[in-house]
């Protein structure tokens, strides 16, 4: 038999409504829609969304998106550079 264990659903003393903004970009990205599409998404939910705190989840996790393809390129880009670079 097994026992459940109890942990805290929130860390870091942020309001619930921040990780359910940050798990809606997350599922939203996973499923297939891209950056600037989440981009736009972010702009209605800051516009017109009555939970500040869920935009802000939401914004945090789409900039971190931003962030993850742009160390992605430069890694490529670097990686094409050397490649390319020894073959002259």
């Amino acid at each position: 038999m097994s026992l459940m264990t109890i942990a805290p659903a929130i860390t870091g003393g942020q309001d619930p409504a921040y990780y359910a903004g940050r798990a809606d970009a997350y599922d939203d990205h996973r499923a297939g829609t891209d950056l600037a599409t989440l981009i736009v998404r972010l702009g209605y939910l800051i516009d017109d969304h009555p939970v500040v705190q869920y935009a802000a989840g939401y914004a945090a996790r789409v900039w971190e998106i931003d962030r993850e393809q742009r160390a992605v390129t430069v890694a490529q880009l670097e990686l094409a550079h050397s490649v390319l670079g020894g073959a002259r």
